[in-house]
């Protein structure tokens, strides 16, 4: 029994710790609006983008991120997958592309914008061969 309430325990607070990402700009705006935060909005080619997967697994996934950007920013991620498997609903795909149309002409990836509650770019960045404490940093350096 005790093995099973640790068990759950460590379940429910990676669960809690977990990135929430928003896929809608509509969401994105109106939460950051409520919370007084900037929008982190991130293009992604998640299965096929090696700068975007390792930006992903290095600062994204890390829980020294995670802790600092559920109390700063509001977190959007616009998504490109190219295998099958991955594909997302036409609905999605449509309002990343929208956002790309907006955001991302060039078709970069990664990139990273880091905008204001009204979408007005702050600062723009992609990958850097940085730790989670600088990438963070450099996040904030844009807010002014």
């Amino acid at each position: 029994m005790k093995k099973w309430t640790l068990i759950m325990a460590l379940f429910l607070s990676s669960f809690l710790t977990a990135q929430k990402w928003e896929s809608n700009w509509s969401d994105a705006a109106a939460l950051a609006k409520e919370k007084h935060q900037n929008i982190v909005l991130v293009f992604s080619g998640s299965d096929w983008c090696a700068p975007c997967i390792k930006l992903d697994k290095s600062i994204w996934q890390s829980s020294e991120f995670q802790d600092y950007a559920k109390g700063h920013w509001t977190m959007l991620r616009a998504d490109f997958p190219r295998k099958k498997a991955n594909q997302l609903p036409e609905e999605q795909k449509t309002k990343n592309a929208q956002l790309a149309e907006k955001y991302n002409k060039n078709g970069y990836f990664p990139l990273v914008l880091v905008l204001d509650a009204s979408g007005n770019i702050l600062g723009q960045t992609g990958f850097k061969n940085i730790s989670v404490k600088e990438y963070i940093a450099l996040l904030k350096s844009f807010e002014g």
